[in-house]
């Protein structure tokens, strides 16, 4: 490996660390319009998320509000904590779309540079597919979020 992806790993790692040992958006909502929950029943991971909307007659639903908690690895912790950064604020296409491209990152899709950008800090989460089996951590509060969507539609 080069000094630079040493750097990059070792930026990353401290992303993935950071919403590990700190997570956002964790405090339950009193009246969300959606709820759902995923269970990965071979390891014990479990996530669960929360949405409230903001709607209005000429706009597209919006993300106002999100509670994210996992319960698990650092990986499954780090993803809901950056999926609630990251989901809040958006419109549902908005936030179905950032899920597709956060699952094309997972899998190793080549990514246009305008897809990467809009990952964000999500891009952190890269380094897991060097270790397949822990895939299905990062994914976990996606599902949910993909879940919670169908649910609203």
């Amino acid at each position: 490996m080069s000094p630079a992806s040493d750097q990059s790993d070792a930026l990353y790692g401290d992303v993935i660390m950071a919403h590990y040992r700190n997570p956002r958006r964790r405090a339950r909502l009193a009246c969300p319009d959606v709820e759902t929950e995923e269970f990965n029943p071979f390891c014990g991971d479990r996530a669960n998320l929360q949405l409230r909307l903001a709607r209005s007659d000429d706009a597209a639903a919006t993300v106002q509000d999100v509670s994210a908690v996992a319960e698990g690895c650092s990986i499954i912790q780090a993803s809901a904590s950056l999926l609630a950064d990251q989901v809040c604020g958006r419109t549902l296409e908005q936030a179905a779309d950032l899920s597709q491209l956060f699952r094309d990152l997972m899998q190793g899709k080549p990514l246009p540079p305008v897809a990467v950008a809009e990952l964000g800090a999500l891009e952190a989460l890269a380094v897991v597919r060097r270790y397949p089996v822990r895939i299905k951590c990062a994914l976990l509060p996606w599902v949910a979020l993909e879940e919670g969507l169908r649910r609203l539609r």
